[in-house]
Order: C-alpha cells, then sequence, then structure tokens
C-alpha cells in the first residue's frame, strides 16, 4: 500500500466576519501532499494561500472540511502535529536580541529538545545555511540573504518532515535566490517533504514536483509543471511589440494565433505553429518580438487573468 499522504486536506471552508456569513476565503479545497516531493500553491494576492497554510498549521480554524497532518488531525492536535513541521514565514522573525548561533538554540527549546542535542545540530544547520562564520553575529549584521538562510536553517532544527515555505525568496537578489534553491534540492534529497507558496514561476517551475493553482479560495488546476503546460496552453508564444504591432496584429496575429491577448504595448500570440506568424513578422517593419517556448507563468495567467490584484 502506498504510503498515506503526509498532509490531506478534504472538502475546507473558511469564511471570515461575523458567524463565518462573511467573506469566503476557502470554497471547497482538497488537496494531498506525498511525502517526499516539492508541492507548490500557486495564486494571486488575495487567492486564500496564506490562509491556506494557517488552516493546514492549525493556526487557523476551519469552517468545515477536514485536515491531517502527519498523522493528526487539525486543529484538534495541532500542536502534536507541529513539532515535526518547520516554518519559513515570508517575514523574517529571527530575534535581533540574539546572535545566529543563539536564535537556533532558544528555538529549539520551543520545541522540548534539549540543550545538548540542539548544540549537536548547530554546527550542520550553520553549515547548511553557509554561516558557519557568521554563528557569533548579530542579526543586523547579515545581509536580507544570510537572514533568509538563517530562517530555513532555524526551520530545521526540530528535523522537520515537513516544512512550510511561504514565498521564501521574496526580496532577495538573483545570487540569494540560487542559494537558496540549492538548500531547498538538499532538503527533497534528504527526503524531506516542501510545501511551497510563491511568486516566481521560474522557481516553481525549477523546484515543485506538482503544482496547484488556486484562485478565489478555489483549487482550479493541478498537476506537474509539464503536464500543467501541455494541458493548459498552446506549445509556443510570440511577444510582439513595437510601433506597428498593433498593426500587425490586426491584420495577421489576430487571424492566425490560436489565442491573442493584448497587454500594455505587448500582443500575445500563442500557437503550437508559429511559423505563419514568423513568416508575416520578417516581413513587417517597426516591430520587435521573442519567439519562446510556452511557460508557467502564461499557464498562470490563463487561469488567473492578467488583471492587477489589490
Amino acid at each position: 500500500m502506498p504510503d498515506p499522504a503526509i498532509l490531506a486536506v478534504a472538502d475546507l471552508h473558511k469564511s471570515f466576519g461575523r458567524n463565518g456569513s462573511g467573506t469566503k476565503v476557502i470554497d471547497g479545497l482538497s488537496f494531498a501532499l506525498r511525502r517526499g516531493e516539492c508541492y507548490g500553491l500557486l495564486g494571486p494576492n488575495g487567492a486564500g494561500k496564506t490562509t491556506t497554510l494557517r488552516l493546514c498549521l492549525g493556526l487557523t480554524a476551519p469552517d468545515s472540511g477536514s485536515i491531517t497532518l502527519v498523522d493528526h488531525a487539525i486543529p484538534a492536535h495541532a500542536r502534536e502535529a507541529r513539532a515535526r513541521v518547520g516554518v519559513v514565514p515570508q517575514g523574517d522573525n529571527l530575534d535581533p536580541d540574539f546572535t545566529v548561533e543563539e536564535n537556533l538554540l532558544v528555538f529549539g527549546r520551543y520545541f522540548g529538545i534539549p540543550d545538548k542535542t540542539i548544540q549537536a545540530r548547530i554546527p550542520f544547520l550553520l553549515e547548511f545555511a553557509n554561516l558557519t562564520n557568521k554563528k557569533d553575529a548579530q542579526i543586523g549584521e547579515l545581509s536580507g540573504g544570510m537572514r533568509r538562510r538563517l530562517t530555513l536553517a532555524r526551520a530545521l532544527v526540530n528535523d522537520p518532515d515537513l516544512i512550510f515555505m511561504d514565498e521564501p525568496t521574496t526580496g532577495l537578489d538573483p545570487q540569494a535566490r540560487h542559494m537558496i534553491w540549492e538548500r531547498l534540492k538538499a532538503l527533497l534529497a534528504r527526503g524531506k517533504t516542501i510545501f511551497l507558496t510563491t511568486h516566481f514561476m521560474d522557481e516553481a517551475e525549477r523546484l515543485c514536483d506538482r503544482l496547484a493553482v488556486m484562485d478565489y479560495g478555489r483549487l482550479i488546476a493541478e498537476g506537474s509543471p509539464r503536464e500543467l503546460i501541455a494541458q493548459h496552453i498552446e506549445s509556443q508564444v510570440l511577444e510582439v511589440y513595437g510601433d506597428g504591432a498593433a498593426a500587425w496584429g490586426a491584420q495577421q496575429g489576430r487571424a492566425q494565433a490560436t489565442r491573442y491577448e493584448v497587454s500594455g504595448e505587448t500582443i500575445f500570440c500563442y500557437t503550437d505553429d508559429a511559423q505563419p506568424l514568423l513568416h508575416g513578422l520578417a516581413h513587417t517593419s517597426n516591430v520587435r518580438y521573442v519567439h519562446r517556448p510556452a511557460n508557467l507563468e502564461d499557464v498562470f495567467l490563463k487561469l488567473t487573468g492578467r488583471e492587477m490584484r489589490d
């Protein structure tokens, strides 16, 4: 028999407001995480991602539905479940009064782990975060990337089975993002399970075994990155812009593309055969274009729209 899901959510509902009759934030959400995978949760602002994480951790009670986290019913046994879980929040909530090493030691005490056990783990955690030479540094002395890596290391102090990561690389420069990605891949190689929310489609495509796209509290698509691209989008994209783009689009692009969208000054032509479009562009002046394979961002924008969300 296959192993039971490390996290299983079934028909989850949550509304905020008086007596739960206000705004519906989660509307019949169901999904499950397999042990050892990286599962991504994608959605625009306000889709319900952070509320979903809070429900899964037992920090918010659902109106209805069921949650099982590392074999414990949530929220009834959330405390026991969280002992086997690590959390990397959106913001770094490190304690500025402690050094790097002290942040790890004090956080481990919250789990009731003996100091001797934590101290034995700290060298590995510091090496994992590439912070061994910063163990005595104050938090204010660290760069944003260092603080993010320390927050990740802190989430591992209890040797968790499952790690929740809420937008772990937001605000980091490319070098820091790539280092975090390498650390996450190392965790997966060690058999850990990761539940990731992110707004970076390249991050989701690179790290996640499976993805769920949610909007307005509902799950609207699920699968591997390649499956989602194959199921929901044409294989090729042409992005056309320049002074002559509007005229070309009206005369040729709209007629020849399988799907045609305009966003700002850019025309997006989606197709499985780009040759007719490329031929027309080669004979059109005052246009520039990019021809590329479809990616996860194209899927995301098709499913959730291009309009801004507050």
